[in-house]
Order: C-alpha cells, then structure tokens, then sequence
C-alpha cells in the first residue's frame, strides 16, 4: 500500500469530518474565486469601454453620474446639453475627436442610444449580419440584445420613453433593425444605436413636426440637444486646457473617465476588501480544523503507527503521510472552493445579463487562481506540520506497552 491509497482509506473512514473540512475551505477559496473573476472582469471591460475617451462633456450634476450613463449606460443621464454649446466644444481646438449622444428611449431595458458612425469605428465594430444605419428610425442592434430579444435583420420594434422597460412606448415611429453586430466583449454588445436624428424624431410630435425624414433641417436649433459629448483631447496639454474651459465657459460639465472609474473602484474595492477579508478568515478556519483534525486522529491512531514502524516504515515515511493527508485535504477543497468559485461567477453574470448590466462569466480563468490553490495546498501542509512532526517522534515501545 501507498502513502495515497493509506490517506484515503483514514479520510474515508472518518468521512464526516473530511467533509466538513473541505467544505469550509472550499467556501473560502469559493469566494476568493469568485471576488477575483468578478472584479477581474469587470475592471478589464470598463477599462475597454473607457478605452479612447479623455473627457466626457454632460449636462451638471455628478460627475460619476456623467461617466457611468454615457460610457457604460449603466445609470440615468444628468440632463440634457444645448446643441450649439456642444457644437462649439466638437470643434474647439484640443479637441480630436467628438462623438454626440443623444439618450432617453429604450427596448426592453436596452438603451437606445443615437450617435453617429464615429461610435461604431471607437469600439471597431463588426457586423454579423446588415450594416450600419443611413435613415431616420434605422437601428444596429449589439449582439446580447439580439440573443435576449429574438430581434432580426428587418424587425421593426418601438422604442420607450425613459431607460427602464415600462415607460410608454413611441408607437408612431418604429424601428427597423438594419444591422446585428458580432461579440466584441464591449458596451456595444448591450445598447441599441441609431443616429441623433432618430432619437429626435420621436419627440417630434412635441415639435409639431410632420415629416421626420429630414427632421435636423425641420428642428429649430434651440430645440435640438444631446445627451453627452465623448471627446477625444487633440494633445495632452488639452487635459489642462479643455475641462476648465468647458466648466468656466458653458452651462455644461466636463467629467474625466480615467479619474471617475478609480474613484468608483476605490469605493467598491472596500466592500471587496472586506469580503476577501472574509474569505481569509474561512481559509484559515479550514486549516485551524484540519491542524484538530490530524491531531486528534494522530491520538487515536498512536497504536497504529507504532505497528507501521515495527513493520519497517520509517519516521520520515510516518511523517510524510500526516503532511500528505493535510495536503490532499487542502486540494480536494481548493480544486472543489474553484469549481464552485466558476460557477458562482456564471450565475452572477446570468443575473447581470439579465439586467442589462456589465457581463461577468465563469469560463475563463485568471492566474491569480493558481496562487488560491497554492495557498489552500499550504494551508494544508502548515496545519499537518505538527502532527506530521509528532508522527516522527512516535515512540514504538512506549505505545505498544500502552496498547
């Protein structure tokens, strides 16, 4: 018999205990999976969507409020900002690039956002299927909201007012879907894009506005807005110069992405912290009970041992079955603490699909998790150190006389 075939028929043999101790060490190692997965994740898709955008230009308000609506669509818009100020800034000297968004309507609680062209050639997006919009009310759609809403090439579908899904819907002007895009892992793949124009023409009964199909030339030039402005900064002096333009010299407000996105992770990383924190605490909890565990079974199994050594196992070979017991301990529940971690990180990215959030997923694998196995697999072997060493020292004659 191997020192594998020896610890597996003692954990067997005591199997209520062996269960309870890889539970609690694959909840810990579950959770430090999972934190590293989610956060992982979303800190590699909102530096991609950010990724190009200097300067958001919004309407007053938050800041945060201003970054999160208009790069990540995850939150209600500030406002609206005056056509002519935008125009201006679009055509400022530190200035680019300019990509306009006008925001307010959705589909099923997927943003309808009109913008131009230059959006789509930001995140270089490709098509599966059609092509980009030309007219009023034609519109892309990004990949999860064609799988979540069954929407095709030629649909029509009505927008609603608001960015929920219960607002009213604008009956009299429907879209029709022109073109699909392929996964591309960015915001792209969760909003509905059409042009500026689009978005206008819903409102246009407001305006009196009969026919939408040339509905700019129709609009007076007060009635017109945007949502936001993502600009693009000319040279880097442009980042001194334009957010204090914008701020002094308009009724608009100029918001940083790279400054709010690491304020935002710095709020969230203290709830991460504390659930890491947590997680710690029940790795090393795991290890506190296999450390009883091996040491109360070396008490019962004293008698045992000293029979191996009569039989010709050494000290060394004793020791290193109590180390081997700690570490495949640890290593069933790290590997089962990842498994879980995996799933885990699938089910909260279905729920955040399904809210029209920030996508997570549990079918990739960041390296990070080799340093949670390797912890778990020394936790085991820290906590069987001292039986392991009182298996070494196990003293032959003493423990036969006693029986």
């Amino acid at each position: 018999m191997n020192l594998a075939t020896i610890s597996l028929a003692y954990l067997k043999a005591r199997s209520l205990n062996t269960l309870l101790n890889i539970l609690l060490l694959a909840l810990g190692v579950a959770t430090i999976v999972l934190l590293l997965l989610a956060t992982t994740q979303l800190d590699q898709r909102m530096r991609r969507d950010a990724q190009g955008i200097d300067l958001v230009v919004g309407a007053k308000g938050s800041p945060m409020q201003v970054i999160l609506s208009s790069i990540y669509h995850l939150d209600v818009p500030t406002g609206n900002i005056p056509y002519k100020q935008a125009l201006e800034i679009s055509k400022h000297r530190a200035v680019k690039k300019a990509i306009p968004l006008a925001l307010g309507d959705s589909y099923k609680g997927a943003r309808i956002v009109g913008t131009t062209p230059a959006y789509l050639e930001h995140y270089d997006a490709k098509f599966a299927q059609g092509k980009r919009w030309e007219k009023t009310l034609e519109a892309v759609i990004g990949a999860e909201v064609a799988q979540r809403t069954g929407l095709k090439l030629g649909d029509k579908f009505h927008g609603s007012h608001g960015l929920g899904d219960k607002g009213d819907a604008h009956e009299e002007h429907p879209y029709v879907v022109v073109g699909v895009l392929e996964r591309a892992g960015t915001v792209l793949d969760r909003i509905v894009m059409a042009s500026v124009e689009s978005v206008w023409a819903m409102h246009a009964s407001h305006l009196e506005i009969k026919d939408i199909s040339d509905i700019a030339n129709a609009m007076k030039e007060e009635d017109k807005e945007y949502t936001a402005l993502l600009l693009q900064y000319a040279s880097p002096i442009a980042a001194a110069i334009l957010p204090r333009y914008i701020n002094n010299n308009s009724s608009m407000q100029a918001a940083s992405p790279a400054y709010e996105t690491a304020r935002l992770f710095s709020i969230i990383g203290v709830g991460v912290d504390v659930l890491r924190g947590f997680a710690l605490v029940l790795v090393f909890s795991a290890g506190l009970s296999v450390f009883i565990a091996l040491y109360n079974a070396l008490n019962e199994r004293r008698y045992d041992l000293a029979i191996m050594r009569t039989l010709g196992a050494r000290p060394g070979t004793l020791m290193l079955l109590l180390l081997f017991e700690g570490l495949l301990l640890a290593l069933i529940g790290g590997v089962l603490g990842v498994a879980l971690g995996h799933g885990l990180a699938e089910l909260l990215g279905h729920a955040l699909r399904m809210a029209q959030q920030v996508s997570v997923t549990g079918w990739i694998w960041v390296k990070e998790e080799w340093y949670v196995l390797a912890l778990a697999a020394g936790v085991g072997v820290i906590a069987a150190l001292i039986p392991a060493w009182r298996a070494y020292r196990t003293d032959i004659a003493g423990t036969l006389a006693r029986g």
